[in-house]
């Protein structure tokens, strides 16, 4: 092999750099859309709530069971989904899964009974699985370990814009829609608007995504070239570092792949139960017009977005990780504490919920550079399936656990406690990961 020169070096840099651009401008911006829609048809049922248990007359613990019972079908479908990406491609699983689960997304409208509402909600949840880890998987192809940290707020960040812009929507939908236009509740025409959108975008997919770096058009033969030998290089440096499951087989037998779903159904605990929640909580504090709850209920995304973005620049330009997961979710935790303890002061309890949104957005996005560094190739379309499998678990757990401590005690002040020492539990599972295992 012929040494590279620092002459050579620069036009490859040069190169490479033009290549990843080109890569991130056509991947990131439709595939942020699509995971916006894809947050939006998960956690508008949050909004929905709003009326829809008052025209269903249904109690707080009916709703939380539904929206757990999502995580059910999310969870026993994840590993299948991406094991069908990885064989067959994610143009056309992605695309089909999309659009299916856009269906029965906006079919939410038509449910009148709590069993249709379980049964609608478990459907979205197992064809919704394949979705994240799938992109999660999909990004391996394209970018090294050391890019993954920038790329993986980017792409997430739609989770918070979903909030910035889905919260002010849903609100003004609800209001909008108050008179029953079509014969429809606000509530259902919420499902139906944005449910719908995802079909198109599922149909769009097979039309921009490419499986691999071999089929895009968009970049010469060089650009591929480069991309190639720093993915194949980074696969070397993986596996000689010994931190490396190169085998599904070898990745069931990681006790770090099972650490690591412990880890993410910690922070998921804390997600989920500002996602299904944070409209309720800010309706209790004394807000009753859904716009209202709708624009306050954006401050705390909007906050995070900024805040996500900024640390996994951060992640990468440090090549530190444990401690750009573990500080953002020690905020959230006391963040959820502060909003607990917030009863009667608004102000101080909007503060409260922004901080732990902040942490636990954050959390959550940085989490995922941590298993891309310790799969190879072919494990990790299991092993990034199972992870997040694991951490799903937690979608359950928390919407009902805070459903059914409402309806007990008529506050989720409990609740908001539970779930942030789950949280703490998580920042200190982070830390005692060993830094030269997952530092890159």
């Amino acid at each position: 092999m012929t040494a590279t020169t620092p002459h050579d070096a620069a036009p490859v840099t040069n190169v490479l750099e033009r290549a990843y651009g080109k890569v991130t401008l056509h991947l990131i911006p439709f595939i942020f859309v699509c995971y916006l829609f894809n947050y939006l048809d998960r956690v508008n049922v949050g909004f929905a709530k709003l009326q829809m248990l008052d025209a269903l007359q249904w109690s707080d613990s009916i709703y939380g069971f539904g929206a757990g019972i999502f995580f059910i079908g999310y969870v026993l479908s994840g590993v299948p989904s991406n094991l069908l990406l990885h064989k067959i491609g994610a143009r056309r699983v992605i695309g089909v899964l999309m659009f299916i689960w856009g269906l029965a997304s906006a079919s939410l409208l038509v449910v009148t009974t709590p069993m249709e509402f379980y049964v609608l909600r478990f459907l979205t949840g197992a064809f919704e699985a394949g979705f994240f880890p799938g992109i999660v998987l999909y990004f391996t192809r394209w970018y090294p370990a050391a890019r993954r940290g920038r790329v993986m707020s980017l792409f997430m960040s739609a989770i918070p814009i979903s909030g910035v812009l889905g919260g002010p929507l849903s609100g003004w939908m609800l209001q909008h829609f108050s008179a029953g236009q079509g014969g429809l509740a606000a509530w259902q025409w919420l499902f139906l608007l944005q449910g719908l959108p995802t079909t198109l975008l599922g149909i769009a997919a097979f039309f921009l995504l490419n499986d691999s770096i071999a089929q895009a058009r968009w970049l010469n033969q060089e650009e591929k070239r480069q991309l190639q030998l720093a993915l194949d290089e980074d696969e070397r440096s993986r596996q000689a570092a010994g931190r490396y499951s190169a085998s599904f087989s070898s990745m069931l037998r990681d006790a770090n792949v099972w650490l690591l779903g412990l880890i993410y159904f910690c922070i998921q605990a804390g997600v989920y139960a500002i996602n299904f929640w944070l409209p309720s909580i800010i309706k209790a504090l004394g807000f009753q017009s859904p716009v209202t709850v709708g624009w306050l209920s954006a401050i705390p995304y909007l906050f995070a977005c900024i805040f996500m973005i900024v640390m996994g620049r951060s992640a990468d330009a440090r090549k530190e990780r444990r401690w750009h997961v573990s500080a953002p979710l020690l905020m959230g935790v006391c963040g959820l504490t502060l909003s607990a303890q917030a009863t009667g002061h608004p102000a101080l309890a909007i503060v409260g919920l922004t901080l732990a949104t902040m942490g636990a957005l954050t959390g959550l996005a940085l989490f995922w550079p941590l298993p891309t560094t310790l799969l190879g190739r072919t494990a990790a379309a299991g092993g990034l399936a199972l992870i997040n499998s694991l951490g799903q678990v937690a979608g359950f757990v928390s919407p009902y656990l805070v459903g059914w401590i409402k309806d007990a005690t008529h506050s989720t002040d409990v609740a908001l406690y539970i779930l942030s020492g789950v949280m703490f539990v998580g920042a200190v599972l982070v830390l005692r990961m060993r830094a030269h295992v997952v530092n890159r």
